[in-house]
Order: C-alpha cells, then structure tokens, then sequence
C-alpha cells in the first residue's frame, strides 16, 4: 500500500490498464425530489461524456417522474424504474446489470443528496485509468466530512475501522458509497452472490475485490452532509453491517484454522 498525498493503493501496482471507455454513473433514489435535478445537472456539467441512470425505488414523492422529465430532455440520461424500496445494494446491483448488458466500460455509485460531489468524479476516473476500482475516501489524508454530527462520524470512523480489522482489507473508507468500477470488475465479484444492503452492501463488495486481487486505489473526497430530504440512514442497517461483518470475519479465520489444522506434515 501506497501514501502519496492521500492516495491510498493495495493489490497489483505494476499491471497495464486498458482504456476505460463509456463512462455510467449510476444514482439510486427513493424520494429525492427536491435533490435529482441538481445532482444530475452537476453530473453532466462535471463530466460531459458520462451517462446517468437513476435508479428510482418507486419514490412517492415523483423523483421517478422528475427523472423521465430530464431524460427526454438528455439523451445520456436513462430512469431504472423499480417495483418499490428494496434498498440501496439491491438498487445498485440492478444498476450494475442494466449498465453490463449495455456496454459500459465503467460504473460508478454515487449519492443522489449531493454528498458526493460530482466536480470530484473527474478525480476518481483519472486515478481509474491504473487501477481496477478507485474509492472516494473520507478518511485517507485529504479526506473530509463537512456538516456531519459527530454520533454518524463516529458510527462511519468506527465501522470502517472494524471492517478492516476483522476482515483484514487494507482500506481506509470501507464504507463510502462514491466508487468507480472498470466492468471486468464487476464482472469478477461474484454479484449473484451478493445479497446485503446499505453499509454492509459496500463492505461487501470492496472485501471482495480485495480478495480477488484488484488494485483498488482511494482518493480523498469531500463528503458533505445532504441540506434536503431526509437521511436513509437506519439501526437496521446498522446492526445489519455489524452482524455480517462479524459473521466474515469469523468465517474467515476459522477457515483459515481448518485449513491449517488440516495440513499434512512435511515428510
């Protein structure tokens, strides 16, 4: 791992990257209506050449009907109608599969309350080009949070801190949701298999690509508390988080047990 002005870097270093090609950013929503117009119009204006899918849970309050408005407007903006609230990771996987099947050459997660900061996604996709994933991180040197009270920096400081413990994954910001994937990536993680939400959904996904060997590389963001809507954070996700990572970690080092104890002596 690397600490070079706050870039932050574990797997193989030394690898050639291919192009990136057609850039998606992938934005769910589930009552975002006072929010989806700008942070799809920041989008487009930080990064011209990228296209946008919301990814819409059936939002009460018309964010799904905000969005068709903007896309007929913009033809590199697309709506991902859903049957109803099903979560973030679930909206995101049905994200990832729709971008897949239509070629893109990069995904990336981004909130649609204005947290992540569209003018820093430039930066995420420069340092893309030498890496497999590239993680917004509000915790490597650079990093900030701004308006947060100090009960959610503490929940996220210590979640990220636990998760790179137990599971032994070299990451700062293990719970961000600003990410870019390259789609052989994805393609590598196993996404029939995932199955958590919120928090958790991405711990998941970046012990997996650690698993797997992927260069992933952090990048300091500036993450701002949303000004309007309310927040989907919940206890549930939470406990959920604390409960599966504490049933990997587990996993793992008794797996790891198994295998030791199961080894024939060198003759």
């Amino acid at each position: 791992m690397n600490d070079g002005g706050g870039l932050l870097e574990t797997g193989d270093q030394g690898r050639q990257f291919d192009s990136l090609g057609k850039v998606l950013v992938i934005i769910p929503t589930y009552n975002e209506a006072e929010n989806i117009q700008s942070i799809v119009g920041r989008v487009r204006a930080a990064v011209p050449e990228a296209y946008v899918l919301v990814a819409d849970d059936n939002s009460p309050d018309g964010t799904g009907k905000i969005a068709d408005e903007l896309a007929v407007e913009d033809d590199q903006i697309h709506v991902l109608h859903r049957k109803g609230k099903e979560g973030l990771g679930a909206a995101y996987l049905a994200g990832f599969r729709w971008g897949l099947e239509k070629g893109y050459g990069v995904l990336v997660e981004m909130d649609a309350d204005g947290s992540h900061q569209p003018e820093e996604l430039p930066r995420l996709l420069t340092a893309l080009k030498g890496a497999d994933l590239v993680l917004g991180s509000r915790w490597v040197p650079g990093g900030r949070v701004v308006n947060w009270p100090k009960h959610r920096e503490f929940i996220s400081r210590g979640g990220s801190t636990y998760s790179r413990l137990l599971l032994d994954v070299p990451i700062r910001d293990v719970t961000g949701g600003f990410r870019a994937f390259r789609r052989e990536t994805l393609e590598g993680l196993g996404l029939d298999e995932v199955a958590s939400q919120g928090y958790c959904f991405q711990v998941d996904l970046a012990r997996r690509a650690v698993k797997a060997g992927y260069h992933v590389v952090e990048v300091p963001i500036t993450f701002v508390e949303r000004e309007l809507g309310d927040s989907k954070m919940s206890q549930n996700i939470v406990v959920e988080a604390l409960w599966r990572v504490t049933a990997w970690g587990v996993g793992e080092r008794v797996g790891k047990v198994g295998k030791a104890l199961g080894r024939k002596p060198s003759s």
